[in-house]
């Protein structure tokens, strides 16, 4: 995409200086005629758009009679449902900034995350998180205090004026480097999402049923189950439940949607229960999409050899919003991340920021509308991953000759094996296709002599093989496969992967295990 393409899309050159999110993408579905509309099924059943805007203003109402100002922080630690959505976007409506936290994090997390974005206000699930979290001057609200005080109070009579450029929320991004960083997004980033990806990959539609095995404080499920169905005034499924196969095939059956969204993990997972006779009815779906790391061509195959669908893989970060580089409906390349989305610039680069030729592999920056203001209280971070228009992703590309973008791994995950680069995606997937494989990730580790080879961690679908023999079989395998420098030297069978509650790979916990295991020099 050319450079006036993605001027186009600037926020700047479409919206008004005043713009709230919150109206956006639910007072204005009422305004535009939807009050009746459902915008959100979940535990709680069924809420149209004209009460849950109702009940937006309302806790935007208590939100201001209880002191806070705009700009205000208001930390949320909730599963996805009523109590998110209303207090997601009555805390815009209110001019304040919603922190969603992660509530998979330890108190001692949750405490530091509150902290770190000085709110003012946290609204909290008890069985997720302890009030004390909360620090001295900070009120605690219970999610159902929450929704009975957006009930009972009189609501605002408009959505605050906020710029398109204000504070609307934070992201606390997943953390597989072990640090998480509070990644700033204003009032327009949103719709430039529903106007990209929304608009060009997706094509929601008002009839359309959104369910996100991704949570709501994931950036990846954000839009996915609130934002992209509630921008056309489609509906949003939310569900508590922990996104095991059986519980998602019951979603599924129960809701019948036309989006699901998922990761590459839950697929491998759901696979491997439909092969050994789970009952999965897809038959509702129109279009299945996965992100948060690379989808291996085998899942991909297998899936739809299983429900019919393809998985429209893509990549998305939580500085950039949502998904920036994307196959296409009816035109997916297993195994690839796609072409742009429109909206989006892209260049791949050495360590000197030059420019590389199509087929090498280098850092990806990319330019977009979406892309955060700056990680809070962390000037130095923001200075190295902003650099002007452009934002280092910290993901290692290639791009073909017909446009399509490769994942090599992360940019600190790439190794330098015999002096060339080895992406651990490529040996990832070489060894996903063996049968015996439910998933693997595979990190550096040095041998005796000092030198980074591969190593392999792999959970087996059976737990009964041999894995000694496993081990030989599947180095084998990746040979038969791939260079043999690429092949990893050592495989070790685990139970599962260490993930972060979006389901990413912690990459750094298996490199420190990889660290610790002795080696000798003869290990080539």
């Amino acid at each position: 995409m050319d450079a006036a393409a993605t001027q186009a899309m600037r926020a700047a050159d479409a919206l008004p200086a005043t713009f709230n999110a919150a109206y956006w993408f639910v007072g204005r579905n009422v305004a535009e005629g939807r009050a009746g509309a459902p915008a959100i099924v979940s535990d709680d059943g069924t809420t149209t758009y004209g009460e849950l805007d109702r009940l937006v203003r309302g806790f935007a109402a208590a939100l201001l009679a209880r002191g806070l100002h705009p700009g205000d922080r208001v930390a949320l630690i909730l599963p996805d449902s009523l109590a998110f959505a209303v207090a997601f976007w009555g805390t815009m409506a209110a001019g304040c900034v919603a922190v969603p936290l992660n509530p998979l994090l330890t108190p001692l997390d949750h405490r530091s995350i509150v902290d770190d974005c000085d709110a003012r206000t946290l609204v909290y699930e008890p069985s997720m998180t302890e009030p004390n979290v909360a620090c001295d001057d900070c009120d605690a609200l219970r999610a159902n205090e929450a929704l009975a005080l957006a009930d009972t109070t009189h609501p605002l009579e408009t959505y605050a004026g906020t710029h398109r450029d204000g504070f609307a929320f934070f992201l606390y991004s997943s953390g597989t480097t072990g640090e998480p960083k509070g990644v700033v997004h204003l009032h327009h980033d949103m719709w430039i999402c529903a106007r990209t990806y929304g608009d060009h990959i997706l094509a929601t539609r008002p009839d359309d049923r959104a369910f996100s095995i991704a949570k709501l404080f994931f950036a990846y499920g954000l839009g996915n189950g609130l934002y992209f169905p509630m921008d056309v005034g489609g509906t949003c499924i939310l569900s508590t439940a922990r996104p095991t196969p059986e519980s998602i095939f019951a979603q599924v059956a129960k809701h019948e949607p036309t989006l699901f969204f998922g990761v590459p993990t839950a697929y491998a997972q759901m696979l491997a229960a439909i092969e050994v006779g789970a009952q999965a009815d897809f038959s509702s779906v129109r279009l299945c999409v996965s992100a948060g790391e690379a989808l291996p061509a085998g899942i991909f195959e297998r899936w739809k050899a299983a429900t019919g669908l393809e998985i429209v893989d893509g990549i998305g970060s939580t500085e950039i919003l949502h998904i920036f580089i994307s196959n296409r409906p009816g035109s997916c390349t297993p195994g690839a991340s796609g072409r742009p989305v429109p909206g989006y610039d892209l260049k791949i680069v050495d360590e000197e920021d030059r420019e590389l030729p199509v087929g090498d592999i280098g850092d990806l920056l990319v330019r977009g509308d979406s892309t955060m203001a700056f990680y809070w209280n962390k000037h130095e971070r923001t200075k190295a991953t902003l650099q002007g228009d452009w934002i280092r992703t910290g993901d290692k590309y290639r791009c073909d000759d017909n446009g399509t973008y490769w994942h090599a791994g992360r940019s600190d995950d790439m190794l330098k094996v015999g002096g060339i680069w080895v992406s651990p995606v490529e040996v990832e997937g070489a060894l996903s296709a063996h049968d015996a494989v439910l998933e693997c990730a595979v990190v550096g580790r040095e041998d005796g002599d000092g030198l980074t080879k591969p190593h392999a961690y792999v959970v087996l679908k059976s737990t009964a093989a041999d894995s000694s023999a496993v081990e030989i079989e599947l180095k084998a395998f990746v040979k038969s496969r791939l260079a043999p420098y690429k092949y990893p030297r050592w495989i070790t069978v685990v139970e599962t992967l260490p993930k972060t509650a979006t389901g990413k790979t912690r990459r750094f916990v298996l490199r420190s295990l990889a660290a610790s295991v002795e080696t000798t020099p003869q290990l080539r």
